[in-house]
């Protein structure tokens, strides 16, 4: 799909997760490079600049699409030709989705080793990060019994669910609002992120930060799986993370609250680095507050200047 379409399906949650709205986004970069007719340099990066405009307006608040989508600009500027600055590109866009797809198996093998058997984990939304780390747990012979939140409105849960029992794996889904109650009972949770900023906070679907509190309270283990190009080299100068805000209608159907009722519908929470107990990446396990050092590491100024704001 180009970039247009690709952002109309973001918006409308018929791409959803982080890494695979960063995966999509990367490859609508590549379809449009592939598309443009012409010998015009200028006009080439401009209508890719644009492009990655309308991908970044779909989904503010995931940093992976920024990062997948800014990587596909790396090492662009000394480019001569379109072809050069294309084949640039497009090489950029594969290593991205490549590389984004092994990481998802390196987090599951390392976060399998943080699960005992006969552990009773909860999880919330639907994260290919997280259901990892408890499939190649279960497949390494341990024993879980794996509870889902329902998480509203969009019931990503039973996503979860359903995934979790194709794979052999007893799932049991909740209702958001017993998270609490169910905390007792848990030895982990185990969740996946959108974005993780550089004091190691980690911003996710709405109501993780209040399962990571009860966890907190319960003294339960609170891990979180996430790919380092969820890691914001952007929070590194300051800039505050957009927390997405969605229509009512996602909500309420018109006629079931009284008229002029305001409706929030918040998508996403910040969990502090206090109730995180580690963050499972590609590149070993981390201390949430060891975020900085992954973001300088891993991303770095180029990630920010030359294919980030600086590109702008």
């Amino acid at each position: 799909m180009r970039a247009s379409e690709t952002a109309d399906a973001i918006r409308a949650m018929r791409i959803r997760g982080a890494a695979e709205i960063a995966r999509t986004g990367a490859e609508a970069l590549k379809e449009e490079a592939l598309a443009f007719r012409g010998r015009d340099l200028k006009a080439f990066l401009a209508k890719m600049r644009d492009s990655r405009e309308t991908l970044l307006a779909s989904r503010p608040t995931a940093v992976s699409l920024w990062n997948a989508v800014n990587s596909v600009f790396l090492n662009t500027s000394d480019a001569t030709s379109v072809d050069e600055a294309r084949k640039i590109m497009i090489a950029n866009a594969d290593d991205f989705v490549r590389r984004s797809r092994e990481a998802v198996g390196i987090i599951g093998r390392f976060g399998a080793g943080r699960l005992r058997d006969g552990d009773k984990v909860l999880t919330h939304c639907n994260s290919k990060a997280a259901l990892a780390a408890i499939i190649e747990a279960h497949n390494g012979g341990k024993t879980l019994d794996v509870y889902a939140t329902e998480s509203r409105p969009w019931r990503q849960g039973l996503i979860t669910v359903k995934e979790l029992r194709d794979a052999g794996i007893e799932a049991s889904l909740i209702v958001d609002s017993a998270a609490r109650w169910l905390m007792k009972r848990m030895d982990a949770v185990v969740v996946g992120a959108d974005t993780v900023c550089s004091n190691g906070a980690v911003v996710n679907k709405i109501g993780t930060s209040q399962i990571a509190l009860a966890a907190h309270e319960a003294r339960v283990a609170f891990m979180v799986c996430a790919e380092t190009f969820k890691f914001s080299p952007r929070t590194l100068y300051g800039e505050l993370v957009e927390i997405e805000e969605r229509g009512s209608s996602e909500i309420v159907k018109e006629g079931e609250v009284p008229p002029g009722t305001k409706v929030l519908n918040p998508v996403f929470d910040a969990t502090p680095p206090e109730y995180v107990d580690a963050i499972v990446t590609e590149v070993g396990v981390i201390p949430p507050f060891a975020a900085y050092e992954i973001i300088v590491r891993q991303l770095g100024q180029d990630a920010l200047f030359e294919g980030g704001l600086g590109g702008r």
